[in-house]
């Protein structure tokens, strides 16, 4: 697909895909990203890579004066790969370290950090300003980008989040789906309850239950969304 849909208007729109954990936003957020000719942008992998640098240091999420004043000085890229998106942190290859358990666990205690929320997302918008951006988190629609044109909150059954985290594992030996289960819902009231820009859906956004939908069914039903934006809009 080149870029626009039979019926859809030229100028790009901006894309706010939101959800707690293992909802499958990454993936979905590519995919439709690759459907419409737009650029992805993982924002989950910015907040995992300065957890990954922050654990390679020892220092911890409650230095906040710390981590900011290292995380100032990262230089964190989102490169297209063969095999999908490539996270570049100061130019090294962190792709598979970034999605270790040790980072499952910690990234949301970083992640609730006032002042590294507000770099992070300083660097998002600025990546969303030529807009044609597909963006995946759990503050894009609220905070991030508020005016992004279609606005989607995906969820699913803790349960089935869990087990599509757990299939996604390099290494499944270690953890179990039992306790995978039990770090996500941890995640989910961490996200919820967090002082910072807090999980929870739009108003404007469309509610999506992916529990018994495949990744194809999601990706299809937000660009049906996106079409259904560009057809409204060229009436008017």
């Amino acid at each position: 697909m080149s870029g626009q849909s039979e019926g859809y208007t030229n100028s790009k729109i901006n894309i706010a895909i939101d959800g707690p954990a293992g909802a499958g936003k990454s993936t979905v957020a590519r995919m439709v990203a690759g459907k419409l000719g737009y650029v992805y942008v993982d924002t989950g992998a910015m907040y995992r890579a300065v957890t990954l640098r922050m654990l390679e240091l020892g220092i911890p999420p409650e230095n906040e004066d710390k981590v900011l004043q290292v995380a100032r000085d990262m230089v964190i890229e989102l490169k297209p790969g063969e095999e999908g998106q490539k996270v570049l942190l100061d130019g090294k290859d962190v792709t598979e370290q970034i999605r270790s358990t040790g980072i499952n666990a910690n990234v949301s205690r970083y992640a609730q950090i006032e002042g590294l929320r507000a770099l992070m997302v300083s660097l998002q918008r600025q990546m969303a300003l030529r807009k044609g951006v597909v963006m995946d988190g759990r503050d894009i629609g609220t905070t991030v980008l508020p005016t992004a044109e279609v606005k989607v909150f995906m969820t699913a059954a803790v349960e089935e989040r869990a087990r599509r985290r757990f299939q996604e594992m390099k290494d499944p030996e270690s953890t179990s789906l039992e306790q995978l289960t039990r770090d996500i819902a941890e995640r989910d009231r961490l996200d919820a309850e967090r002082e910072v820009s807090p999980l929870r859906q739009a108003s404007d956004a469309v509610l999506l239950d992916t529990t018994r939908m495949t990744i194809s069914e999601v990706s299809e039903a937000i660009v049906s969304l996106c079409e259904a934006y560009g057809m409204e809009r060229s009436v008017e």
